[in-house]
């Protein structure tokens, strides 16, 4: 068993297991959203890059401040847990808002059925995205994220590729693996950029400065 399996055994043990959901049910959910919303992690760098990898759960992202809008669109429906620092609790009518620990909204129907989708909350908005380890950095949301021909908005690879650095698994050197050829030079360049901003001792950085082939 592999470090990961083991991660996720263990994450099961103690929370219960994720629905195996695409982005097009994550679509499917969020129809009616009046906020932005996009996909970003692992199924956003195989939108890009078309290579299929192992997926544990869907990773949908909104603003913060629409969480109320989230909570509206689910009402009566589906149940929301505010996930954050190794911790959950559901989000009600009580207490409304999610902690300052939480950056991430846990979806399912109830307690007994799987969680159905991870929703991270970016500190940005209206139209701004926001990078969440360094809010110093941030880009107009048209041009942190794209739209494929599935017609889902995607966060870009780069800025995916960014919210890795910290974890140091063996499926983030594979994303890079997948991604790096297919960056173009504007995106190679902001990702060597927060790279090197982030961490100047990361192996990453090697790999950024090597020439384009």
């Amino acid at each position: 068993m592999t470090p990961e399996e083991a991660e996720e055994r263990e994450f099961q043990r103690l929370w219960g297991p994720w629905a195996e959901l695409a982005p097009v049910d994550a679509a499917r959910l969020l129809d009616g959203f009046s906020g932005p919303w996009w996909i970003s992690g692992g199924w956003a760098i195989e939108a890009f890059t078309g290579a299929r990898r192992p997926h544990k759960d869907v990773d949908a992202t909104i603003f913060r401040r629409d969480l109320e809008k989230l909570r509206e669109l689910f009402r009566g429906r589906l149940d929301l847990w505010a996930a954050g620092s190794g911790t959950i609790r559901p989000l009600d009518d009580g207490r409304p808002r999610a902690p300052s620990w939480s950056g991430q909204i846990w979806l399912r129907e109830h307690a007994l059925a799987p969680w159905l989708l991870d929703v991270q909350l970016n500190p940005g908005g209206p139209r701004r995205w926001v990078f969440k380890r360094d809010r110093s950095i941030s880009f107009p949301l048209e041009a942190a994220t794209w739209v494929a021909p599935d017609g889902i908005r995607y966060l870009r690879p780069e800025l995916v590729l960014a919210h890795k650095l910290a974890l140091s698994r063996e499926v983030d050197d594979r994303d890079l693996d997948a991604a790096l050829p297919l960056l173009d030079a504007t995106a190679r360049e902001r990702l060597a950029e927060l790279v090197g901003r982030a961490d100047p001792e990361h192996p990453w950085n090697r790999r950024l400065a090597r020439p384009a082939r």
